[in-house]
């Protein structure tokens, strides 16, 4: 099973602002970003296609989904950080003393009211191993898996597999648009 994990887009939110689970919007230049997308998972399909399509409920990454001809199922598991009581702010406004603890620790400290990177690596986690799990009933073959989902997911996903490193996580964080191909 070949799992092609989807970064969405670029995003129109300001330099400097905290978001992971707030559906923002997308830059205007999101059909020309979609479309390179659409071409490159074209070539890396073969023309074959996917047994399943999934997506995190967010717009950016359920329209990207929809762009590239799929209706996907929606699993929260693909959610982006939660970054809590921070969503929307600038990181410079933010008066909370947890933030000091954050940057201090972001892969085990939580904002208020949200997780931590090791508690995404944990729910990422649980998709990628159900879908190994059920590649058995499958049968032979390649299957192809597609997940539209957020750059924390993906460099969770990795992390889960045992690819990276906890600590090396975000050094690995892919561009928007990009697909990381993993195999199950």
């Amino acid at each position: 099973m070949r799992l092609h994990l989807i970064r969405h887009t670029s995003v129109d939110v300001p330099q400097g602002v905290c978001y992971g689970r707030t559906d923002v919007p997308l830059r205007p230049t999101f059909m020309d970003e979609a479309h390179a997308v659409r071409q490159r998972l074209g070539l890396l399909l073969e023309g074959q296609a996917p047994r399943s399509v999934y997506s995190s409920p967010l717009s950016r990454s359920r329209r990207l989904a929809r762009y590239c001809g799929y209706e996907p199922e929606l699993d929260e598991r693909l959610l982006e950080l939660n970054f809590g009581d921070w969503e929307l702010q600038r990181f410079e406004d933010i008066r909370d003393p947890q933030l000091e603890r954050w940057y201090a620790d972001y892969l085990h400290v939580a904002p208020p009211g949200g997780e931590s990177f090791v508690e995404q690596v944990e729910r990422v986690g649980d998709f990628v191993r159900g879908l190994a799990a059920g590649k058995e009933a499958l049968g032979a073959g390649t299957h192809e898996v597609l997940a539209f989902a957020h750059g924390g997911v993906l460099v969770a996903a990795r992390v889960a597999l045992g690819l990276c490193p906890l600590e090396e996580a975000f050094a690995q964080l892919d561009p928007y648009g990009a697909i990381c191909t993993l195999e199950l």
